[in-house]
């Protein structure tokens, strides 16, 4: 095992004055592997402008031109994230949920690793 040490002292993360931001690990373990990089990234995004209860109300042209998207692909990545039921949406709220238990994987399925998801959403192979 890797023994962990603080690289840059000066540079700890903090939690922010303003905001609340985070995102739980199992995402990338658990659930990930299924969306999109689209999903992803809006999932990221949301987690990243949601509220401490999760909620956040950016509409989907303010999020597209964030993230530099069009409209209709936001509505998708959406869709996508309503389905594996990691966001509620009631416009113009949507809420980053808490995730739910993984589902059952059979046992000669091999999960995609962190690294395979992150080279997913840069677009590379």
């Amino acid at each position: 095992m890797v023994a962990k040490r603080v690289l840059v002292p000066a540079r700890v993360r903090r939690p922010p004055r303003e905001g609340f931001s985070w995102v739980d690990r199992r995402f990338l373990r658990d659930h990930a592997t299924g969306l999109s990089r689209d999903g992803i990234l809006l999932y990221f995004f949301l987690a990243a402008v949601s509220d401490k209860s999760g909620i956040s109300f950016w509409s989907d042209a303010s999020i597209a031109a964030r993230l530099r998207l069009d409209v209709t692909t936001v509505g998708r990545a959406r869709e996508e994230l309503l389905a594996r039921d990691l966001v509620a949406y009631e416009p113009p709220l949507t809420q980053v949920l808490t995730l739910p238990e993984p589902r059952a994987r059979s046992s000669n399925t091999d999960s995609e690793s962190i690294g395979a998801i992150l080279r997913r959403l840069r677009g590379s192979p």
